[in-house]
């Protein structure tokens, strides 16, 4: 089948055409340094200096994996879409260039209800507000009808020449660090659950106090000035972003690096609320987690973000785990029981 009528009807309020506008509108004609030609034309243009390396990153957000209509706001959808791309790029030490969003909807998302602004409007509301806080025009992307709403974002960044924090440079003797606070995001989307189950209905009416609860989950922030600050003075052997729990992305870096790692339980800064479990398996923080080296002095606070000591890197041995946890009962193997697709 054709991706698109033959025949379209362009002058509908709510046609591809129509909505790309609306899209475009919203952007404004702001000039962004790195985006020399956004939206409109087949591609967008980005320049980049030859001193400089570009990062590429995309993430999913599909309804009934990452987000529910009945529970988050369209405002809290375009936000987290936004900000799991950003995460990414926080990771690298990069800075965000631009971002590109494509959207499959069913069309009663994009039409207005009465005087109230449509879903589509509402995400929008959400995904630029970030966007503007990070500087992070929106250079393009696609739209398309679709049974379930879905959102993928691409975002480009850059990065001076070979200075990127990658996955695999975590030495033995490394400690290991994180930022913010660990678990908030999945008691807040406990909570969301206990609500939505409680109230026996959909979109239930969220008071200042609970939305306070669930703003580590419906509002993760990504940790853009901390990553461009390890960067740029060249602290941070290795770094990733936690998006599907301490456990399972911890692993993913000492698999990268060819080391194992050893963390204290009693170090974990846990959120408001959270439990040792949440914390090291919840996911969806968007922390970030780094090494570096044992004889560098880190501050206590990277731009208002705390940076806590949780553990350090160590020989990888045949037959012995890849991360252990100290516990006040002595030290045990931990298993990454975060989220993983198709498991």
């Amino acid at each position: 089948m054709p991706d698109k009528p033959l025949q379209p009807n362009l002058t509908h309020p709510l046609a591809e055409r129509s909505l790309l506008q609306r899209i475009r509108a919203r952007q404004g004609r702001k000039s962004f340094a790195g985006l020399a030609l956004g939206i409109g034309d087949d591609c967008a243009l980005l320049q980049q200096k030859p001193s400089e390396q570009i990062v590429v990153t995309t993430d999913l957000s599909i309804q009934g994996r990452h987000f529910e209509l009945e529970w988050h706001p369209p405002e809290v959808v375009g936000h987290r879409t936004l900000a799991r791309g950003l995460s990414d790029v926080a990771a690298m030490g990069a800075r965000p260039l631009a971002a590109f969003l494509s959207l499959g909807l069913p069309p009663e998302l994009t039409r207005p209800t009465g005087r109230k602004p449509s879903w589509l409007d509402r995400f929008l509301d959400g995904f630029f507000a970030l966007a503007e806080a990070h500087n992070t025009p929106l250079a393009g992307g696609d739209l398309a009808q679709a049974p379930i709403a879905t959102a993928d974002v691409v975002l480009i960044g850059a990065v001076p020449h070979d200075s990127a924090l990658l996955r695999s440079g975590a030495r033995v003797g490394n400690l290991l660090y994180v930022t913010g606070m660990l678990g908030g995001a999945a008691v807040g989307l406990e909570k969301l659950r206990a609500l939505a189950t409680t109230k026996r209905r959909s979109n239930p009416s969220l008071s200042a106090g609970v939305r306070q609860q669930l703003a580590p989950h419906f509002a993760p922030q990504p940790r853009l000035a901390q990553g461009l600050w390890l960067q740029r003075r060249n602290i941070a052997t290795a770094a990733i972003d936690l998006s599907d729990g301490l456990s399972t992305d911890l692993a993913h870096l000492c698999e990268e690096s060819g080391v194992a790692a050893e963390i204290e339980a009693a170090r974990l800064p846990l959120a408001a609320g959270a439990t040792l479990d949440q914390a090291l398996h919840g996911g969806e923080d968007y922390e970030l987690l780094f090494t570096a080296p044992a004889n560098v002095r880190l501050p206590r606070r990277i731009a208002g973000i705390a940076i806590t000591p949780i553990g350090r890197m160590i020989p990888r041995r045949r037959g012995q785990a890849l991360i252990s946890l100290r516990t006040g009962s002595g030290m045990k193997s931990l298993k990454p029981r975060g989220w993983e697709h198709f498991t």
